[in-house]
């Protein structure tokens, strides 16, 4: 007895050996018998997938279903992953079989996805909860064009690694908007990275202080999007962090030609010398900032007040 159970799994380890990694699948999921993957060994195995499909389509789904029970029920996908696939099939009626199996199997990859977008959003270290969809598009139409803030959305100008340059008075819902566009970036598969100027000056000045500049500039390179937001905010900048020029420039400098790198300020371009001192340096990180950089300048009414005085 032991001599012929022997005898069996031999000769299905040498079965399995001539198939290709397609029958091989299907023999593991039982959308094959072993007589019809003895069968597919005696084509060349370029054909072995275009025999499996012809299979597949000439098999009643109801056995193609079963098969999947089985595959579902003895192996680890889980129970819920069953239902799904018979929800899928008393819905789409024309569907084949073979395009069934491709919705059985899509299911945990559209999860890893999920979670891969999830984990994105969280590294990025966005404050808020803010969205595009989010955002009060009427409240300045005439001034904040949506169908450019969309555009950015879609993430090409990451693509081509062009800067943003943002300006304009307090309370126009820059920040809203660049977490927005950030969010939709990070579904999109890039990485991404939020902080205040104050949060970046600070880690900044921490590292020179630990002897690891470098490191932290490799960091922040590393990202597809840095975001440095309230730049000009109570003049902290200047006041508390007097190599603010250098570190920023340093920053960015690092990024040219490798990221996007988006600028939001209080403070008008032409007037960051006259904000940060340092005419030299000023320049040299103005004319980073501004290398292929989308610029708009913010106007209209602070939503802000209007949301404070109506509260």
């Amino acid at each position: 007895m032991l001599g012929r159970h022997k005898s069996w799994v031999n000769r299905r380890l040498a079965l399995i050996e001539r198939l290709c990694e397609e029958a091989r699948e299907a023999l593991r999921l039982g959308l094959l018998t072993p007589t019809q993957a003895r069968h597919l060994t005696r084509l060349p195995r370029g054909n072995h997938a275009q025999k499996i499909l012809t299979l597949l389509n000439i098999y009643p789904k109801s056995d193609v279903l079963a098969a999947m029970q089985r595959a579902v029920t003895y192996r680890a996908f889980g129970y819920s992953f069953l239902e799904r696939i018979l929800a899928h099939q008393s819905i789409e009626k024309g569907m084949s079989p073979w395009e069934l199996l491709d919705r059985f199997l899509s299911i945990p990859a559209n999860q890893s996805t999920a979670r891969a977008i999830e984990r994105r959003i969280k590294n990025a270290g966005f404050p808020t909860s803010a969205t595009l969809e989010s955002f009060d598009w009427e409240f300045n139409a005439q001034t904040i064009n949506k169908s450019s803030m969309m555009e950015l959305a879609g993430g090409e100008f990451i693509k081509r690694r062009d800067n943003l340059a943002w300006a304009g008075q307090s309370g126009l819902g820059k920040s809203h908007l660049i977490q927005g566009i950030g969010r939709a970036c990070c579904a999109l598969g890039y990485r991404v990275r939020y902080e205040t100027s104050a949060t970046l000056l600070e880690e900044l000045t921490r590292a020179a202080g630990a002897k690891t500049l470098p490191s932290a500039l490799r960091y922040y390179r590393s990202f597809d999007l840095l975001i440095i937001d309230e730049f000009g905010f109570d003049k902290i900048e200047r006041r508390e962090y007097p190599e603010s020029p250098s570190m920023l420039y340093k920053v960015v400098d690092s990024r040219s030609g490798r990221g996007s790198t988006a600028f939001l300020t209080n403070v008008d371009l032409g007037d960051w010398t006259e904000y940060m001192g340092d005419p030299a340096l000023v320049m040299a990180l103005l004319d980073r900032v501004s290398d292929n950089a989308i610029a708009f300048r913010f106007e209209g009414k602070s939503y802000r007040k209007h949301r404070t005085k109506h509260q």
